[in-house]
């Protein structure tokens, strides 16, 4: 009788692990790029042509009841434009994206952008597609 000294050794193919593992950080890096944290949840107005940019924006956000926040930061109007200007820093070609809802007065807009025209900052109203 002649045994063998061959044993069957167990494999894990993981030639394909790496490419896997490429896509899956690929996927997330994507999603985290497209994900903006510094939103409050509201009603914008319609627009039919919507611009969209890879700058670093400000996130400055008007609630129905004319409480304001920079970027999630509560900030009273009053200490709106020294906290916006801060905020910026010397980097005046930054954009602050107002986000103000459609039924709020359009004097609570204007109010605003008389900020950004004083200290020569760039605006931009955020609107929501009318389709």
């Amino acid at each position: 009788m002649v045994k063998r000294n061959k044993r069957f050794h167990a494999e894990v193919a993981t030639s394909s692990l790496s490419d896997i593992m490429f896509f899956l950080l690929l996927f997330f890096l994507i999603i985290s790029t497209l994900a903006n944290p510094n939103v409050i949840k509201m009603t914008l107005p319609k627009s039919q042509n919507n611009e969209k940019t890879n700058k670093q924006l400000i996130s400055l956000s008007i609630t129905e009841d004319k409480k304001y926040f920079i970027d999630k930061e509560a900030v009273n109007f009053e200490q709106l434009e020294t906290s916006l200007l801060s905020k910026i820093g010397t980097n005046k070609e930054q954009t602050v994206v107002v986000r103000i809802p459609y039924n709020l007065q359009v004097q609570d807009l204007v109010d605003v952008l008389q900020i950004g025209v004083k200290n020569k900052l760039k605006f931009v109203i955020a609107t929501s597609n009318s389709k």
